[in-house]
């Protein structure tokens, strides 16, 4: 009998230990976030005028690209539209977001150290000074604008109008949603840093670059705030391994079950290489960093890649997921899709296997009024990858 008892222990041991294996890991679910999540809308009247400002000369512009800059263009742009049609969309809440099941969130910060620098759009003296009262205008809310610190919007002088203008209001938003529902799936939040100007309007803001103490004030807010033991850090992940992409090329990301009510952040720099340098040199394996820095093969500190092109990369987008890096593609880009109803680009994203899917339309209700909708296979806040998750996957036993 205590033989019989020995054995039937051991091959609960064997059963135990085959279901932690099949337990998948953070690279092998999938998600839906949105894009620029922060974003109130555009007031109609100056989106008009950004249309009759830059309009022609983004035509032009586009005309006169080299053949690289144009493909790279396209690829990220992949519609010409109009700056009204881009920019057709907005969103409640980060935490109504959250409580609606979305698992990835975009914030763009911009650097204010001093404060007030963005805190009167050149774009609503635009309209004043043709006569348009503030009433009839979409009301800006300026609160924080003045104080010193990281403020969220997109873009200076025309879409300012931010659902929490200041980064370190954000952060806190979603550390007391997270809070609330301690046994979430993991959030997936990009953060880009903007720095291009974009002078439509007499006495713009030109955006101030980013350098080592705006990333640093930005790590130092998500510590702080969101707090060490919410986090996935490059840290976590490379471990002991020589550099982070070697730990990601292992597939040493930690357990669904370990990265439930963390979050993830996901630093974009649009590449821009002085931004890259002042976020990585000192920290070339992103040592004590509290984001991934959007990377390409092969650097050091590769995890997190920026596909978004999923028609374009349908082929390499598999392959990444594969062998272990974090991917973010788009299920529509610039409202194009959802002015055509067209859910081939979301289906693409979504069977390419890359982690996070953004849209700007998650539930009904666009512009366009067609019934345009992205909505994650399968429901709830998370799914098995359908690229790299094990076959014997089940997201609920992950808790």
């Amino acid at each position: 009998m205590k033989t019989q008892t020995l054995g039937l222990v051991a091959a609960a041991a064997l059963l135990a230990g085959a279901a932690r294996a099949e337990e998948p890991r953070l690279n092998q679910i999938q998600v839906l976030g949105t894009h620029n999540s922060y974003s109130q809308g555009v007031d109609p009247k100056l989106l008009a005028l950004a249309d009759a400002a830059i309009g022609t000369k983004m035509a032009t512009f586009a005309e006169r690209m080299p053949p690289e800059m144009k493909k790279e263009w396209e690829e990220y742009h992949p519609h010409f539209t109009s700056m009204s049609e881009a920019l057709s969309y907005r969103f409640p809440s980060l935490t109504a977001q959250l409580d609606a099941g979305l698992r990835s969130l975009e914030l763009d910060i911009n650097n204010d150290p001093q404060g007030g620098r963005y805190a009167h759009p050149a774009g609503y003296a635009a309209l004043r000074a043709r006569g348009v009262p503030n009433g009839a205008m979409l009301p800006y809310d300026a609160t924080d604008m003045e104080k010193p610190g990281l403020k969220v919007f997109h873009v200076a002088d025309l879409d300012v109008r931010s659902s929490c203008n200041l980064f370190a209001t954000c952060l806190r938003q979603l550390r007391a949603w997270s809070d609330a529902h301690p046994d979430h799936a993991p959030i997936f939040i990009l953060v880009e840093a903007k720095s291009d100007p974009v002078p439509l309007f007499p006495n713009a803001a030109p955006p101030l670059p980013f350098d080592s103490a705006a990333f640093n004030e930005m790590d130092r807010s998500i510590f702080e705030i969101i707090g060490r033991d919410k986090l996935v850090t490059p840290d976590d992940v490379r471990g002991d391994y020589p550099t982070l992409e070697t730990a990601v090329l292992a597939h040493h990301w930690p357990t669904l079950g370990k990265a439930r009510g963390k979050f993830v952040f996901l630093l974009l720099t649009a590449l821009d290489p002085a931004a890259l340098a002042a976020y990585h040199q000192g920290h070339e394996n992103l040592e004590g960093r509290a984001a991934f820095l959007r990377a390409t093969p092969g650097q050091s500190y590769a995890a997190f890649l920026l596909l978004d092109n999923a028609t374009m990369r349908a082929k390499e987008i598999p392959e990444r997921v594969r062998q272990g890096y974090l991917v973010r593609a788009r299920a529509d880009i610039e409202t194009y899709e959802a002015k055509l109803n067209d859910l081939s680009r979301a289906n693409q994203a979504f069977a390419s296997g890359a982690q996070i899917v953004s849209t700007d339309f998650y539930k009904p209700g666009n512009t366009y009024g067609t019934d345009y909708v992205v909505r994650l296979p399968g429901g709830g806040e998370a799914r098995c990858n359908p690229i790299n998750a094990p076959k014997a996957c089940d997201l609920g036993a992950a808790r």
